[in-house]
């Protein structure tokens, strides 16, 4: 399917920009083994990962997609995770291909860009800023920037807001089933990447408008 060309495009970090799994499987990991608690798989952490740290901690704690840890035991491993990862955060992680190719086209058409994400906004722009991505974002919301995150859709409408610009003229770029939740909600278009984090499920069964194996393929996507 093809995509009306924007005016403004939000791209999604972790999963979409950044394979951050490396980096994150690695933290938490050192963060479990102070609790005495087992190291966890890194394809598990891999499906845990895009709603958030609060919601990865609790599933690395219990070893469930959809546990919920002990309050006292979460109270003590978040600031030490968040500790770990800060120092950790981007060691291993790495743009992934086409992303570069993607955004200069992107730049290219003269649209505007901005990073949209669930990740604390701590870590945010240290990570574009390594990888060379933060002078391209026009705007960055974290997930803590505002008072909800994806997939609500009040960080898209906000960047939307900020730049005057109509949702309608707008598409997200993201790799989880919050992308699309979100965008549709925002009245966005949406694009996503096949090789993300969706808790382990294909993302093309969320049906958004389009679906991309690098974000070099975008130019045959627009009209």
């Amino acid at each position: 399917m093809s995509i009306n060309t924007p005016e403004l495009v939000l791209l999604d970090l972790d999963g979409t920009l950044v394979d951050s799994i490396p980096d994150l499987a690695n933290s938490v990991n050192k963060m479990l083994v102070e609790f005495s608690i087992a190291e966890r798989e890194i394809n598990s952490i891999r499906n845990w990962v895009g709603n958030g740290v609060e919601k990865l901690l609790h599933r690395a704690l219990t070893n469930d997609i959809d546990g919920a840890a002990e309050s006292e035991l979460f109270d003590s491993a978040f600031p030490r995770f968040m500790d770990i990862y800060k120092k950790n955060m981007c060691i291993l992680s790495t743009c992934y291909p086409g992303v570069r190719e993607g955004i200069d086209y992107l730049k290219g058409k003269n649209i505007k860009l901005g990073c949209v994400t669930n990740k604390s906004g701590q870590f945010v722009g240290p990570i574009l800023e390594k990888l060379g991505l933060k002078d391209d974002m026009s705007i960055i919301v974290a997930g803590d920037t505002l008072a909800k995150k994806k997939p609500d859709p009040m960080p898209l409408l906000h960047a939307a807001s900020v730049f005057e610009v109509d949702p309608k003229k707008s598409l997200m770029i993201g790799d989880s089933v919050s992308d699309v939740k979100a965008a549709r909600a925002a009245d966005f278009q949406i694009v996503c990447v096949s090789y993300g984090y969706n808790h382990g499920n294909d993302i093309r069964d969320t049906n958004p408008d389009a679906v991309v194996d690098s974000l070099a393929d975008l130019p045959q996507l627009f009209h």
